[in-house]
């Protein structure tokens, strides 16, 4: 296995600090690997170097595929003094009935080291002790560094892990060497055999041979001349230049994707890019047949003239300098030559059969154990089309069935058994070219999206259904059967796949109950389970499918910036509707921002306070005996329309500051009318009138959820209890 080792830098510089630097030299670290380990060694070292009560200035950490690079400015020589307070023995065992010490006390400040006139006696929860200040100076940095830079090294979160040898340290890969200095001096310490001290390596083949370091600036300059780009912002843009230069000799472009560009820089420690060609023949099959093993297979990067057509070039970024670029370049295109060869026999093989011709074949490939196969499952999908198209768009249901029954199709082609990222791509590709309606074409790709997060969203309605469908009965089948995400288990993606589902409703403003769409997912699963397993029951599943579609619209309506309090004060009030859950969020944030939110939320949050759970009753006008309750019934009546025509347009916000019109009527009601009487009649009748100013807010929100306003309203509520209503 070819080898690149990682490193961690730790620095400092100020009159009173020197630079530390840490670097250990592994075997090469996947890419995949190295962001996070990055991120991690810079938070863990600043968690620990804290914890230790060194000061620092500031924190960067970096890396190549050999190296992890963490450096810190500032780092103090010595650590800060520690004081700590040490109980001792009650006061009543530490002195006689004279007030003199005992030898309780005398023992105490003996043991502590410190003497008998400087312990106090403090009131503590179980009564008056001796307490011993002790205060202890700091320890060099250098002798503190040598025990806390193994700790960092080991404590670093690990994907996977590995051992190595004989010994028993684990880390990503093998570690070859560790470089630790604070100054110029050697921080000294041994780990699993491999003995810290001040050599580096260069690249590994370009520059092998160790390298002694004196400090990290030393360290950056060597590494540069022995063919080590540390830095990855510095590495991604030399690749950029060179990749464009590159490109210009052959008059196009480079096409970039950012993922292909983070994974490239995270390959090489010394990138050199070179162009390579490929037949022009090739530019006959669609452009996703060309890229992808561009792309996946080999890392490169296609060229593009300015128009963004795809031109018979690459960019190849190689981790070599080499002494003959032809070479190379004839490497790079042959193997590509080859990748492209085997992708067009997958597309000529594949454009015998069409995609409607594999539907039976779906049967063959199991979905789930106790779910059925792929082919039981296109069924559920299109039945759930079915019943998205006859509320949304029912001039389009012939073709959002169409578009269910070949959306899993192209799981059986040769192109995406060999390139399963192209899954639903090809069915696009193929579905046009078989002269399938381009609508049809474009939700069989768009069904999948969004694959990751931050992917994109389904553009067209009918991929969105597709999507919907697809997503939910995953769900729905999943909880049914009891696998439920807990923890780091998801082993089916549920959780992307709601927040998908919620972002494409949202997105495409698609008006559906949630409680249906579940209803006709569940009922068509058990429907299958029933035949074959058993699941949960009905009425449990679907409540824990709903609690779990909150909880990820929770979290997406956070994303966009909402805040918590008002997120559960909305959701509370329902959330079938999602779209106008958000509208409500939204509504219920820019009242917030009003003087006069407080308000509302303290008047409904004294009503609800009061009364009692689940009561039910009507008002009677004719029981009222003060002005109070009779003028907030007949404001709530005069609302009770008004709120109604507001909501019927979903004019959310209107509908909120007509509502907290009623705060000096509900003031009054409160100051003037005593609500728990003895007469059992009166009090039933006004704690109906509370009810009916409530039910104003239903379906807009629980305002009693509001955090800050809730505090406010639970202070001002002691007033409230203290006159007795």
């Amino acid at each position: 296995m070819r080898g690149r080792p990682l490193f961690i830098v730790i620095m400092v510089s100020s009159p009173a600090s020197k630079d530390l630097l840490l670097e250990i030299g592994t075997e090469e670290i996947p890419s995949s690997f190295l962001p996070g380990a990055i991120s991690d060694l810079a938070s863990r070292a600043r968690e620990l170097l804290s914890e230790a009560r060194l000061d620092f200035q500031e924190i960067r950490s970096n890396g190549t595929p050999r190296r992890l690079l963490l450096h810190v400015r500032g780092l103090a020589g010595v650590q800060r003094p520690s004081r700590r307070q040490v109980v001792g023995p009650s006061a009543r065992v530490a002195f006689d009935a004279e007030g003199r010490p005992t030898a309780a006390a005398l023992g105490f400040a003996r043991s502590q080291g410190v003497p008998l006139e400087s312990l106090v006696v403090k009131p503590l929860e179980k009564g008056e002790y001796l307490i011993a200040s002790i205060e202890e100076p700091g320890l060099p940095a250098a002798e503190v560094l040598s025990s806390l830079l193994p700790r960092i090294i080991t404590s670093l979160p690990l994907p996977k892990s590995m051992r190595w040898g004989e010994g028993n340290l684990r880390f990503l890969r093998p570690i070859r060497w560790i470089l630790a200095l604070f100054g110029e001096q050697v921080v000294a310490f041994e780990m699993d055999g491999i003995q810290s001290g001040n050599l580096t390596y260069g690249h590994r083949f370009l520059s092998p041979k160790p390298v002694r370091v004196r400090s990290f600036r030393d360290y950056q300059a060597k590494l540069r001349r022995k063919f080590v780009i540390v830095d990855r912002q510095v590495r991604r843009q030399m690749i950029q230049e060179a990749a464009e230069q590159e490109a210009s000799r052959v008059g196009g472009q480079v096409e970039w994707d950012p993922e292909l560009l983070h994974t490239v820089t995270d390959l090489v420690e010394y990138p050199v890019a070179l162009w390579g060609r490929f037949d022009e023949e090739y530019l006959q099959l669609p452009r996703e047949v060309i890229t992808t093993p561009m792309k996946k297979q080999q890392r490169y990067f296609p060229v593009v003239d300015e128009s963004g057509k795809l031109l018979p070039y690459f960019i190849a970024i190689s981790n070599l300098k080499p002494k003959d670029e032809t070479l190379i370049r004839q490497g790079n295109e042959r193997v590509l030559a080859a990748r492209l060869a085997d992708a067009r026999f997958f597309f000529q093989e594949d454009r015998k059969a069409p995609l409607a011709s594999r539907i039976p074949q779906l049967s063959h490939i199991l979905y789930q154990e106790h779910l059925g196969t792929l082919c039981e499952k296109t069924e559920r999908i299109s039945y759930l089309c079915g019943f998205l198209a006859d509320r949304l768009c029912p001039e389009e249901r012939d073709l959002a069935l169409r578009a269910a029954r070949l959306a899993k199709a192209d799981l059986l082609t040769l192109m995406v058994k060999e390139f399963p990222d192209l899954q639903g791509t090809m069915g696009r590709i193929y579905a046009k070219l078989e002269g399938e309606d381009e609508r049809v074409a474009q939700a069989i790709e768009e069904h999948y999206l969004p694959r990751f997060a931050g992917d994109g969203l389904p553009r067209t309605l009918l991929g969105a259904l597709v999507s919907l469908a697809d997503k939910m009965d995953s769900i729905c089948a999943c909880f049914a059967l009891g696998i439920i995400p807990t923890g780091s288990e998801d082993p089916y993606a549920l959780r992307r796949q709601g927040t998908g589902l919620i972002l494409t409703v949202l997105e495409q403003g698609l008006r559906l109950s949630l409680s249906a769409f579940v209803d006709q997912a569940l009922g068509q699963v058990q429907a299958h389970l029933s035949r074959f397993s058993p699941s949960l029951a009905f009425s449990e599943a679907k409540e824990k499918v709903r609690a779990f579609l909150g909880q990820r619209l929770e979290g997406v309506l956070a994303d966009r910036g909402f805040a918590p309090d008002l997120i559960e004060a909305v959701l509370a009030a329902g959330f079938d509707d999602m779209v106008a859950a958000q509208g409500r969020v939204e509504a219920l944030a820019a009242l917030r921002q009003r003087h006069d939110f407080e308000n509302l939320a303290i008047a409904f949050r004294r009503l609800k306070n009061i009364l009692p759970p689940s009561f039910s009753g009507s008002v009677r006008p004719q029981l009222f005996q003060e002005e109070a309750e009779r003028r907030l019934w007949e404001e709530t009546e005069k609302l009770r329309e008004m709120v109604g025509s507001y909501l019927c347009r979903e004019d959310y916000l209107t509908a909120l500051e007509a509502i907290s019109s009623l705060r000096p009527a509900v003031d009054r009601f409160f100051e003037e009318v005593l609500v728990m009487v003895k007469e059992g009649e009166i009090r039933e009748n006004r704690l109906s009138l509370v009810a009916a100013v409530l039910r104003l807010l239903d379906g807009l929100a629980d305002l009693s959820r509001l955090a800050a306003e809730v505090r406010r309203a639970e202070a001002s509520m002691g007033k409230v209890t203290a006159s007795g209503s």
